[in-house]
């Protein structure tokens, strides 16, 4: 499953494109995805013109002019493919490559872009997990896709303060804390484990450890704010840099991919400076968790 930095890699691939383009025509070439398109998907969206893209954990969003949202979600497998009469780009640099195969290409928008030019957005998903709705603006926030979001962890609202206030007496383990997404949107099992290996916790530390008596952040809750922000924008500053340049823009893996610390390193020598212990794995929620025994406590 893409995790946030390649949803965000994707959405900053897609707006030069998708922003302000005239929708002229959609091929919706099957019923449906992992669920049904809505009724008259096609129709509603052709004509219209797409205002903003956005993010909202791992759902990318498209304001129409008509006041509907294009809601997208990659699930496993899905990726997007700009096409016009001269190249085709896949935008996102993701783990695992993404596929070109046009029998899985199941919606294709025909877009005027607002330079004057014609190009195409074509979605491609073979295991179909992903799926597309409409869903008028003003009820957005209550869908059950969103309602029970919790907050993005980009921007100033993940601190320390922050964590204190969503950990305070929780025993759970600190790594399932992290990927309950009731308490923090868009957070995955890659970035978890990277983040709590430069912060120096252990995935298995009760979250409500890193909050004092008084309901105070510890210096390590502080800490593990700024590195949780600071693994995600290095992952997506990876994929921008990809996208910029177009020489990973076919899915191939970017550079942040392949610097990973202690994600699927296990057996592997730790990479703190001076610690010397071995990456190791652990299941928690029948999740691979990997870390270093000898430097996260």
């Amino acid at each position: 499953m893409p995790e946030l930095p390649e949803v965000e890699t994707v959405k900053r691939g897609l707006a030069p494109t998708f922003e302000g383009a005239l929708i002229a025509k959609v091929d919706q070439n099957r019923p449906d995805l992992r669920f049904p398109f809505p009724d008259g998907f096609a129709d509603r969206l052709t004509g219209r013109r797409l205002t903003v893209l956005s993010r909202r954990s791992k759902y990318l969003l498209g304001d129409v002019d008509s006041g509907d949202v294009l809601v997208m979600h990659l699930g496993m497998s899905g990726s997007f493919r700009i096409e016009n009469d001269l190249s085709a780009d896949t935008p996102g640099a993701f783990v695992h490559a993404r596929s070109k195969d046009p029998k899985h290409d199941h919606v294709v928008f025909h877009l005027e872009t607002v330079d004057g030019g014609r190009a195409r957005i074509v979605y491609n998903d073979p295991r179909r997990f992903g799926f597309m709705d409409l869903i008028a603006r003003p009820v957005l926030a209550d869908h059950p896709f969103f309602r029970e979001l919790g907050l993005e962890p980009l921007g100033n609202d993940l601190g320390g303060e922050t964590l204190a206030r969503l950990f305070n007496g929780r025993k759970t383990p600190l790594k399932a804390a992290l990927l309950n997404q009731k308490l923090i949107a868009g957070l995955g099992n890659i970035y978890v484990c990277e983040a709590l290996w430069r912060t120096g916790l252990s995935p298995e530390r009760a979250a409500g450890t890193l909050v004092t008596k008084t309901g105070k952040p510890t210096k390590k809750a502080e800490e593990l704010a700024a590195n949780i922000r600071a693994t995600l924008e290095d992952a997506i500053r990876a994929g921008g840099s990809s996208l910029r340049d177009h020489t990973q823009a076919d899915g191939t893996l970017g550079y942040f991919q392949h610097s990973f610390a202690v994600y699927d390193r296990e057996g592997q020598a730790c990479r703190t400076p001076g610690c010397k212990g071995t990456v190791a794995r652990l299941v928690q929620s029948n999740r691979s968790t990997f870390h270093c025994p000898a430097c996260q406590s």
